[in-house]
């Protein structure tokens, strides 16, 4: 979507000279009032001039680095100002202030199921900012789901535009995540190529922004980093899945233990009828390969026999 935020191109006067001239039509004013026994009309001219000092003062903006002002002239976008400093704009302009200064979300895990159905629990952290003030303010409904942040004594409300769009970034994010996590297992331990949530962080993590930026663009938001910070099994299955994640340690630490076993073996046969210490017939060679297995694949430590007797 084309991109309707401009720079504010109308009048602009320095701040503090705008002040100055402020300050000059308040004392006018005021010498007005001081000559009104003299003449009604020094009066009437005080009170025009205590009306244009009031109106004028809503005209002053103040902006520091990374903060803009959307001004609005009577429902008219009338463009974003920009400018750092202490300025002077037309009055009649509404003005609204953003932030265009990264932010930080990071939401509560939430409940999902992975590609292969199991229910996990996954958390992630982002980074964002405000990007087309145009669109944050006048693409979605920014002003209703602004909080009330205070009252105004006549019972009108000031809503937080900052937390508005704080509630939609977390909205958006919980879907983008719910549909990243879906197309993904867990884990795979039956194949290294596929990708999964655990065991693929980055290319996880590239889609996930991807992700984000296509669902926050109609607000103007863009998301500048994204991470899964949070991965667990739901509890309802976390113990079963603990028990399939042992099992399968287990077997591959016995598959290394049997490999290292039988490499042993051989070594200490080849040694023996190389250094001719020992001849040994086929049977008695089974009978140390079996007694040499037991002693080196066993959990427990081998507990020696001495035979005195002759081995033949």
């Amino acid at each position: 979507m084309e991109s309707k935020e401009y720079t504010y191109k109308g009048l602009t006067i320095n701040g503090f000279l705008a002040l100055l001239l402020a300050l000059i039509v308040f004392a006018l004013a005021i010498y007005c009032f001081v000559l009104a026994d003299t003449n009604a009309y020094w009066a009437i001219a005080g009170c025009l001039l205590m009306l244009c000092f009031g109106v004028g003062m809503n005209g002053f903006i103040k902006l520091e680095p990374n903060e803009a002002k959307v001004l609005v002239f009577f429902g008219k976008y009338s463009g974003t100002f920009f400018d750092t400093g202490f300025y002077w704009v037309n009055p009649l302009l509404s003005k609204k202030s953003v932030t265009l200064r990264a932010r930080n979300l990071n939401p509560e895990p939430i409940k999902v199921n992975d590609k292969a159905g199991n229910p996990v629990l996954i958390g992630m952290v982002l980074v964002w900012k405000l990007e087309d003030t145009y669109k944050a303010l006048f693409e979605i409904d920014s002003q209703s789901l602004a909080p009330v942040v205070t009252t105004t004594a006549r019972g009108g409300v000031v809503r937080s535009l900052s937390q508005a769009f704080e509630n939609f970034v977390r909205v958006q994010s919980d879907a983008a995540l719910r549909q990243v996590a879906g197309c993904y297992a867990y884990d795979n331990p039956d194949s290294a190529d596929e990708l999964t949530l655990r065991s693929n962080a980055e290319e996880i993590n590239e889609r996930l922004v991807k992700t984000l930026n296509d669902r926050l663009s109609m607000a103007g938001i863009h998301v500048t980093e994204a991470r899964i910070n949070y991965l667990a099994y739901a509890p309802e299955i976390a113990a079963v899945m603990l028990r399939r994640q042992q099992a399968d340690a287990i077997i591959a630490a016995r598959e290394k233990i049997v490999d290292g076993a039988v490499s042993m073996v051989k070594m200490a046969l080849d040694k023996l009828k190389d250094e001719g210490v020992v001849d040994l017939d086929e049977e008695r060679k089974a009978a140390m390969v079996s007694n040499l297995l037991v002693v080196l694949c066993g959990d427990e430590p081998a507990q020696p026999v001495v035979n005195s007797g002759s081995i033949y």
